[in-house]
């Protein structure tokens, strides 16, 4: 395990998950909150995004929930422009975060929440991270508030920050920091 903390487990992702994965990006309901329902990953693509040689740093994690796999989180430094494009300086020691719960019958519980709550500080003790940073989407009042509750603030929006459906979508910066 990557991380634990009661119930609640991160474990790096395995090729055993391919089928697991696009199985939650082919779901409509996951999809109209990650990716876009225009955008189902089948296998192939899951191998290609989340599998192939030309795959970043982003350290890859299957969620689980009391042992059962429920959703998906990444994490990564972000480095380079993208650094000052958010406003950071470059010796920033800054993290971004991306998840989603795969599962929706564990959509609403608090989960997104309270593994925030924990792997935050995991990333502080063991990557060096001082600041972490997300981007949702702005009309995601769910995933805004799970952050909020967690201890990120907005901190700029982001205008037509993420394709999304054939969108360009507004989003918040939101940021956690030590």
């Amino acid at each position: 395990m990557l991380w634990q903390d009661g119930e609640l487990a991160l474990r790096e992702i395995t090729e055993d998950d391919v089928d697991l994965m696009a199985r939650w990006l082919t779901d409509p309901a996951v999809l109209g909150y990650y990716e876009g329902r225009d955008r189902p990953h089948n296998a192939d693509l899951v191998r290609e995004v989340f599998f192939n040689a030309h795959v970043g740093d982003e350290t890859r994690c299957i969620i689980l929930a009391a042992q059962a796999p429920i959703g998906y989180l990444q994490f990564y430094r972000v480095t380079g422009d993208e650094v000052g494009e958010y406003g950071y300086p470059l010796d920033a020691a800054l993290y971004g975060l991306d998840l989603f719960i795969g599962e929706p019958d564990y959509w609403n519980r608090g989960i997104g929440t309270r593994l925030l709550t924990g792997i935050l500080p995991y990333l502080h003790e063991h990557q060096g991270a001082e600041r972490v940073i997300v981007d949702p989407q702005m009309w995601n009042s769910r995933a805004i508030r799970s952050y909020e509750k967690a201890g990120f603030r907005k901190v700029r929006a982001l205008p037509q920050h993420e394709l999304h459906e054939g969108e360009l979508r507004d989003a918040w910066l939101m940021e956690w920091h030590v």
